[in-house]
């Protein structure tokens, strides 16, 4: 289970993600610049929406243990290139 709480509203906006899962608990500190957010969400969905689909895409990619503590979303890219294109895809099972 992937819980994500907004934790500031200034720009870049902050969140803490909770990823449960049956090996254990990881807690993960997030930004996210409203730039960022309008360029991959177009503002169509939360930016709470936005971090959840990103870590349901690192989850079917590397184990929760893998994915960094804390970091900017942006990042995600330069480990999966593929992240900007599938992320629609994401989204749209929310």
């Amino acid at each position: 289970m992937i819980r994500v709480k907004q934790t500031n509203e200034t720009d870049p906006l902050a969140f803490l993600v909770t990823i449960t899962e049956s090996s254990g608990e990881t807690s993960h500190q997030v930004t996210l610049s409203q730039g960022t957010y309008q360029k991959l969400t177009g503002g169509k969905v939360s930016a709470v929406d936005c971090v959840q689909a990103a870590f349901m895409f690192l989850l079917e990619r590397e184990p929760q243990e893998a994915i960094l503590g804390q970091f900017d979303i942006t990042v995600i890219s330069h480990y999966f290139p593929d992240f900007e294109r599938e992320l629609p895809r994401y989204l749209e099972q929310l």
